[in-house]
């Protein structure tokens, strides 16, 4: 059984910077990529940040300069350092992960449950 579990979030003024964690536990053979998701209230998911499996990064253009994604293999834990945060940013943010469970070679989709950022102007 493969959980994420999130923490890190927090409420904080506009301009304030805060830092989610995930940590992936379980019986785990590999981890492709790991991901942040967010959702806002009344809004669909989107991807804030990924690392794939070639160590590239990709982010949401209005998180670009300003949220940095990193992991650490070792602990199978990803990370999300956001700095000036926005009244915008507001969400509840998802961790994400594509997880070889068994010894058979093939990946499956992992959430975490989920931790609320709350930005206030």
């Amino acid at each position: 059984q493969v959980q994420l579990v999130e923490s890190g979030g927090d409420y904080v003024q506009a301009g304030g910077s805060l830092r989610l964690s995930c940590v992936a536990s379980g019986t785990i053979f590999g981890i492709k990529d790991m991901a942040w998701y967010r959702q806002a209230p009344g809004q669909q998911r989107e991807l804030v940040a990924r690392w794939d499996e070639a160590e590239s990064t990709d982010y949401l253009d209005s998180v670009k300069g300003r949220f940095t994604i990193s992991r650490d293999y070792a602990k199978n834990t990803v990370f999300l350092q956001m700095n000036s945060l926005r009244t915008e940013d507001t969400a509840v943010y998802y961790c994400y992960a594509g997880v070889r469970p068994t010894i058979a070679f093939r990946y499956y989709d992992y959430w975490g449950q989920g931790t609320q950022v709350t930005v206030s102007s």
